[in-house]
């Protein structure tokens, strides 16, 4: 909002195009934004200190700005604060959840959460399907239209270990469950895993299953269809709702691999691939990205096979401009060849496929999560130790809640906790996952932010409807009030970015800053009976709105009370 005026002033003054002007925001008191005019020495041949003077001179002061310094090769502005205020609020409470929206754009495709069937879903998958939401209200605030889907493991060795397992429960010391059967079908998975490691006749049990199924086995079909149902049971019933996720297509990799092996046999005949020890391959070394397997020598499709057809259906069924492959960072290497096999096969299709990219979640000893280890920490479970950790803060803060509502909020902030754990780091680091730590109420953390959006709420209640409309009026600002209003003026900047970089961290650090300045001014400024109460109230609604925006872009809930 300043920004662009800034920029149109500078353009106007120096000829410059606005998209050529990069602000920056300094520390201390040296204004808030600053124009370095360094790059300009070459074209007026002088000192940037005496083009910074001489700009100066040339700019007029407006409405929007106080007044410009040129101090050492830079233009400082200056933002009329109370102009600033006024703007800023007045703008939040008309706009109210569309503050920060941008104009409409094209489209994209997310693709995320990837839970395979028959497998536990452990709390590391919670990263991808809290990244992938995330991003794409991100890019929804940002106008674009956004078709998220699901692309999931149903068939493979991982199948073949957990029908085993079900043929074999006795061995095993497993017995069905009547309820939570999809849930259930991760320990068997885990468990055929571990003996199949130590027993080399299970494993070649387990191998004859896998072919069998392949081959069509009707026994093997039926087994896999209705244990197969179990897990998407799940999924839709308790993992989907609990991150808010509405998935547009849901793909699997049976319905993809017979037409990828199909695609790689005629990349053969086309000469575009080779055989190399009976399987076919893209000879990628030229692009040092190595040999890229498409099938094997057996004809049993590998990842690539299906990816190759899985690009060309999504780009048939929607045409989107883009399309996201959110995928741990394991998968780097693997998308690297692909994508490139795409540019030599579909060069169209190629440039819309993008890979996100994010680190693992790892366990509080720093092991990753590994259903077929049985290392994982269970989705479950954890979501119960966490609502379990909430009830007791709760309770000390209002011993009377009643049980229902006790359950539900609590439910609520750990759902928040987990999300904002998630989202609040930077993809490119790792996660070591600790239930204490995440749960807690002050610093860093889902929980806190809930809190603030609570205290809000609760500013507001006690105000009533008939304050909180009144029109307000600006008394003199205090240096809380600023802060906290220049807080709120960077929401649209910042979802803005969080877009480009598709990052959900930028927005998740900015809430929490955003929640710590809020606290800050309610610590310092009287909000009830004060002559700033009018313009403290609008402070209070506009830092309500803002926050909970803010909060569900990382797919938080926000609560009223706590």
């Amino acid at each position: 909002m300043f920004e662009e005026k800034i920029k149109e002033l500078i353009a106007k003054t120096t000829k410059l195009k606005e998209s050529e002007i990069i602000l920056e925001k300094p520390k201390d008191n040296f204004g808030d934004y600053a124009f370095p005019c360094f790059s300009l020495a070459k074209i007026y041949k002088k000192n940037p200190v005496e083009i910074a003077k001489d700009l100066k001179n040339k700019m007029k002061p407006f409405d929007e700005i106080e007044h410009i310094e040129a101090v050492s090769g830079y233009l400082n502005f200056f933002i009329n604060k109370e102009f600033m205020f006024e703007k800023i609020l007045k703008e939040i409470l008309k706009q109210k959840e569309d503050f920060g929206k941008g104009q409409k754009k094209g489209k994209i495709m997310t693709e995320f959460c990837h839970a395979n069937t028959h497998k536990a879903f452990h709390i590391g998958h919670t990263r991808n399907i809290a990244l992938g939401e995330s991003i794409s209200r991100i890019l929804e605030k940002n106008g674009f239209e956004v078709i998220r889907v699901n692309y999931q493991g149903d068939v493979g060795m991982h199948i073949a270990k957990t029908l085993w397992g079900l043929q074999n429960l006795k061995k095993l010391k497993l017995k069905e469950p009547k309820e939570e059967r999809g849930k259930w079908l991760g320990i068997v998975y885990a468990t055929a895993s571990k003996v199949s490691k130590e027993n080399e006749k299970i494993t070649e049990e387990i191998n004859k299953i896998n072919q069998k199924l392949y081959s069509g086995d009707k026994e093997l079909t039926d087994l896999w269809k209705k244990t197969r149902q179990w897990s998407i049971d799940y999924f839709e019933n308790i993992i989907y709702p609990d991150f808010g996720v509405k998935f547009k297509r849901f793909y699997f990799e049976k319905e993809v691999e017979k037409k990828g092996t199909e695609i790689a046999k005629s990349l053969l005949k086309k000469g575009i691939a080779k055989k190399s020890d009976g399987a076919i391959v893209m000879d990628l070394k030229k692009f040092g990205l190595d040999i890229f397997i498409i099938l094997k020598s057996d004809e049993t499709p590998l990842y690539g096979t299906k990816d190759l057809y899985l690009a060309e259906l999504q780009n048939k069924e929607y045409n989107p401009n883009e399309i996201l492959h959110i995928v741990g960072s394991e998968q780097n290497f693997y998308f690297k060849q692909l994508i490139k096999t795409l540019e030599l096969v579909n060069p169209i299709i190629a440039k819309k496929e993008k890979h996100i990219t994010y680190e693992l979640v790892l366990d509080s000893t720093g092991r990753k999560f590994a259903s077929r280890e049985g290392i994982v920490v269970l989705y479950d479970d954890t979501i119960k130790k966490l609502t379990d950790l909430a009830e007791k803060e709760i309770k000390q803060r209002d011993s009377k809640l009643k049980e229902k509502e006790l359950k539900i909020r609590a439910r609520k902030i750990a759902l928040g906790a987990i999300k904002y754990a998630m989202l609040s780091q930077s993809t490119n680091k790792p996660i070591v996952f600790d239930e204490k730590e995440i749960i807690r109420f002050e610093g860093d953390t889902g929980s806190y932010l809930l809190y603030s959006y609570a205290r809000a709420s609760s500013i507001l209640r006690k105000m009533g409807k008939e304050k909180q409309n009144k029109t307000f009026k600006i008394a003199k600002l205090n240096e809380q009030e600023i802060k906290l209003s220049k807080a709120l003026m960077e929401f649209p900047e910042i979802v803005q970015k969080a877009g480009t970089e598709l990052n959900p961290s930028i927005v998740a650090n900015y809430a929490y800053n955003l929640a710590k300045t809020f606290n800050e001014f309610y610590h310092a400024c009287q909000v009830i009976g004060s002559e700033e109460s009018t313009q403290r109230i609008a402070l209070v609604s506009t830092s309500k709105i803002v926050l909970k925006e803010a909060l569900n872009l990382l797919g938080i809930e926000a609560l009223e009370e706590m």
